[in-house]
């Protein structure tokens, strides 16, 4: 008895825990929404909180990793654009120091009083061949300095301009590096939470009684419907194909971040349906949610997403007659069942 009686005090303080560290991570739950599940036992009640908390930050995680890859790519572009960058600045002073030489000559030769006018040349002819001949020359070393101090000038604007390139491509990536370090550092911080949260939800069912986990796990179809009335009302199209392939899959276990074969997560499932017409969604519920077409609760379809919760943290395939099909949280198979259960989000065609 006082064994049975600890154990309970263990569970209720790693139970605590499990719900302070979600509270912290994740948005609040929509006031007055539909929980998973309305079990009136306390047993029960308790594993459907742990479980919603769980997916929210699964769908989170996911989400970040999402964010992380696309955060890495930004800064590999950003690397590579200030490596390109740099490289043209290396060019450009390169062309400076060629022509550097001309203009410095020219500077010193004006400051100690050389002279290069026709003037000169005339007062300093011994004979008209020679003055020609030094005009000639004149003329020379006239225009060929007038080109290399220009080419100099022109390549000195080139560095400048390739040196305020070089720095902003540079601070960018810079920038980009630290977003992605950001984005990697929450990751980390989602999975350790979501780690110990799914400890809670394996603790919390493995203190439900059999009958409770049968009653949990429900049955394949809401009262009435059987797969011949889904299939009956199915025409040609990807999201008609994507729910025929996701009905393939009834029965299998719910899994946290699992996107098949043969057990899955909420928007795993959707992913893994999709995939097998030839279309790559977005791993996330949350990314689901932006992506495709959005489409109105009374325009839906069979095979169109509809999304669940005011954090987007759930996605199930319209299956039709206001049912969808999901793998909703671990203990329950994959499974159809009315949308009514959860607050509606929205809907997308993909």
């Amino acid at each position: 008895m006082a064994t049975h009686t600890m154990k309970r005090s263990v569970r209720r303080v790693l139970t605590a825990t499990v719900l302070s560290l979600g509270l912290v991570v994740l948005p609040t739950v929509q006031a007055g929404a539909d929980p998973v599940f309305t079990d009136p036992t306390d047993s029960m009640a308790e594993l459907g909180e742990l479980s919603r908390q769980s997916e929210q930050t699964n769908e989170a995680l996911l989400n970040a990793q999402i964010d992380l890859e696309a955060k890495q790519s930004a800064q590999r572009e950003a690397e590579a654009q200030a490596t390109a960058d740099q490289d043209l600045l290396d060019a450009a002073r390169a062309q400076v120091d060629v022509f550097r030489p001309a203009v410095n000559q020219l500077a010193t030769a004006t400051y100690q009083g050389a002279r290069t006018s026709r003037l000169f040349a005339l007062m300093s002819s011994d004979s008209p061949q020679q003055l020609l001949d030094q005009m000639s020359l004149l003329d020379v070393i006239s225009k060929d300095t007038s080109n290399q101090v220009a080419q100099f000038w022109s390549a000195t604007e080139d560095a400048s301009r390739a040196a305020e390139a070089s720095k902003e491509s540079a601070d960018a990536a810079r920038a980009a590096a630290e977003q992605a370090r950001a984005v990697s550092d929450d990751l980390q911080r989602k999975q350790s939470d979501l780690q110990a949260q799914i400890d809670g939800v394996l603790e919390a069912f493995g203190n439900l009684s059999a009958e409770e986990r049968q009653q949990l796990a429900g049955t394949p179809f809401p009262p009435g419907v059987d797969p011949a009335t889904i299939l009956a009302h199915l025409t040609p199209g990807a999201g008609s194909s994507a729910l025929q392939a996701a009905m393939t899959r009834i029965g299998d276990p719910y899994s946290w971040g699992a996107t098949g074969p043969d057990r899955f997560d909420c928007s795993g499932l959707v992913v893994w349906a999709y995939k097998q017409v030839g279309k790559n969604l977005p791993r996330s519920s949350q990314a689901q949610a932006n992506g495709g077409m959005p489409v109105s609760r009374d325009d839906l379809q069979p095979g169109d997403l509809v999304i669940f919760y005011n954090d987007a943290s759930h996605v199930g395939l319209y299956a039709g007659d206001g049912n969808i099909i999901h793998a909703s949280t671990y203990g329950v198979p994959v499974k159809v069942e009315s949308m009514a259960r959860m607050p509606f989000y929205g809907a997308r065609r993909y």
